[in-house]
């Protein structure tokens, strides 16, 4: 063991049940992470090494978890625009742009949220995230606005990280969708996983696949052929709002993926060259996971949305 590492050790919990599970209610530890470690001979069950997740365990079990520093983030900083909304020693709030991708991966190596953060926070970015991802909480799609919380210390990250497993992060979008969502106001509720027909795209899945999922949505007003609404969102799984809206009928504008933009609209959004879903994350609160205090974030809704619904008034 380098001494860089950190033994994490302890006995299984009373509930016991699958491996990972137990394992992350013991640790503090995410199951995504357990089961990576696993994966790198890193963790042991009574002395032996563990690699099955599925593992059925008897609890008082003793395990020993050998987890590695984080690595230097292989990112490369750049001096690209930020919009911050706020800062402090601990985390930062920026309100993205619509087209920036949040980290790097395959396609994207850099021009990322991450490579500006690096440049912008020099080496104050929380490592718990994992290489290519240092201080990242959540994310937003790509061609997402709005708002996003990045932790620059490993205690703000495990604070915020704890609130948003335990759903209690505030948050609100904005959306333009197709028609008009019947009744105007209610909650999605349904399992989001891996499509089975395409595995780029997520979808509603069979409950004890996939995750969770719950979207409340209230209409704001009415426009021509379409709504604008709001979703707050009890969980946060991957383009949740997204799938949700498209499984009532009521898909988000410019969705290349989920939608299918009704054709009297179409032409609207290509003279306009509104090209992404149309989705803004306006609204941010939590409580401070260092100083303790409630803090509420607005973002106003970017010109192009704003285009869009004044052409749809008319």
């Amino acid at each position: 063991m380098g001494a860089n590492e950190n033994i994490i050790q302890g006995e299984i919990g009373s509930a016991g049940g699958r491996l990972d599970k137990a394992l992350a209610d013991a640790s503090g530890l995410s199951r995504e992470r357990v089961k990576a470690l696993m994966g790198e001979g890193r963790v042991t069950l009574a002395g032996k090494p563990a690699s099955q997740a599925s593992l059925k365990v008897a609890p008082g079990t003793p395990f020993l978890i050998d987890v590695p520093e984080a690595a230097p983030a292989e990112a490369v900083a750049q001096d690209l625009p930020l919009n911050v909304v706020y800062e402090d020693e601990d985390l930062i709030v920026i309100d993205k742009p619509a087209g920036l991708v949040v980290h790097p991966a395959a396609g994207n190596p850099d021009g990322t949220l991450v490579n500006a953060l690096l440049h912008h926070c020099r080496g104050q970015l929380s490592g718990i995230g994992g290489v290519a991802r240092p201080g990242i909480v959540h994310r937003i799609d790509k061609d997402t606005s709005g708002l996003l919380v990045v932790a620059k210390t490993d205690r703000a990250h495990e604070g915020l990280a704890a609130q948003f497993a335990d759903h209690s992060i505030q948050r609100s979008y904005r959306a333009v969708v197709a028609g008009r969502p019947v009744p105007p106001s209610g909650t999605v509720t349904g399992a989001i996983g891996r499509s089975n027909t395409n595995r780029k795209k997520m979808a509603l899945v069979e409950d004890g696949r996939g995750k969770h999922a719950v979207t409340h949505y209230r209409t704001l007003e009415a426009l021509k052929g379409a709504s604008l609404i709001e979703c707050r969102l009890e969980t946060g799984r991957t383009h949740q709002v997204r799938v949700h809206m498209s499984s009532i009928g009521n898909a988000l504008l410019g969705d290349p993926v989920y939608g299918r933009t009704p054709s009297a609209i179409r032409p609207l959004l290509q003279s306009l060259g509104f090209s992404r879903q149309a989705l803004h994350a306006a609204e941010l609160g939590f409580a401070h996971p260092v100083k303790k205090e409630t803090v509420h974030f607005v973002s106003p809704l970017p010109d192009d949305m704003r285009t869009l619904i004044d052409e749809l008034r008319h």
